[in-house]
């Protein structure tokens, strides 16, 4: 497309004298005359430039965009928590390891791979009795948590009851992810990016004008992998392992995962003409 820039006769007679007076002109043959355009007040200038002119100057229009896509989460995350008491801290100290050896164990039988099995955390705390004067040290409490991640949806029941009777002591959170958040992602992008240009093309047809290319494109939303934490059946299963002392076998309830949203939020600016 070529496009035309109309420029004021005084505006071109100033900058084609300057251009004189520098001594950038080449000099005439003998014989020729120079010639000097000098158009009428009264008249403008066209200069054509093609295709290599474009005026961003209050011609860009700038758009937001967000747009989500729905994924049904397949995987989840679980943190259990170990806690061990005794009256020496090294006794204690080798009570949790056993415990968690246990659990890590037990894990493995319902076929969770070690790789999806980290410590996250271990700390350990003297105990006192407050109940005379002075406090006494009576022992210490070390506590492990356990990170197990990639747990298949469809098989979580079972892990849940068959790791609570095994030095489990607290289910901290349980987290529901989709494996399929990258391609979900790029998915938002698409359709936040088809939604800029519509918006663009209805603020541009408001005024007489039209939108072309996209000159600049920023990704504002924050790329992170979409999850939610169940705390209902966090809370259920802590329940189920204080009852499972009096029971000979435990089981949760089927789960129901619902949906995650992937969010993508973008801003457009586009030429417009």
């Amino acid at each position: 497309m070529n496009r035309k820039l109309i420029l004021p006769a005084a505006f071109i007679t100033a900058a084609l004298t300057l251009t004189a007076c520098q001594g950038n002109t080449p000099s005439s043959a003998p014989g020729e005359t120079s010639a000097l355009i000098s158009p009428s007040p009264e008249s403008d200038m066209v200069l054509d430039f093609g295709d290599r002119f474009i005026n961003n100057t209050g011609n860009v229009i700038s758009v937001n965009s967000k747009e989500t896509v729905s994924v049904v989460p397949d995987i989840a995350q679980i943190v259990y928590s170990v806690r061990t008491e005794d009256t020496t801290a090294a006794a204690c100290q080798q009570k949790n390891a056993e415990s968690v050896s246990s659990v890590i164990a037990r894990l493995k039988e319902l076929g969770v791979e070690e790789k999806s099995i980290q410590t996250s955390d271990y700390y350990m705390n003297p105990r006192y009795n407050y109940s005379g004067s002075t406090a006494k040290l009576i022992g210490y409490e070390a506590t492990a948590s356990l990170t197990v991640s990639d747990l298949p949806i469809d098989g979580l029941d079972e892990i849940l009851s068959g790791s609570v009777d095994v030095g489990v002591n607290t289910i901290q959170s349980i987290t529901y992810m989709a494996s399929s958040y990258d391609e979900s992602y790029q998915e938002a992008l698409q359709k936040a990016m088809d939604s800029a240009y519509q918006k663009a093309q209805v603020l541009a047809a408001s005024c007489g004008r039209s939108v072309g290319t996209a000159i600049n494109i920023t990704e504002t939303s924050g790329y992170s992998a979409a999850r939610y934490n169940d705390n209902s059946r966090t809370n259920m299963a802590n329940s189920m392992m204080k009852m499972s002392a009096e029971e000979d076998s435990v089981s949760t309830a089927g789960i129901m995962p619902g949906e995650i949203g992937v969010e993508a939020s973008i801003t457009v600016e586009y030429q417009m003409y």
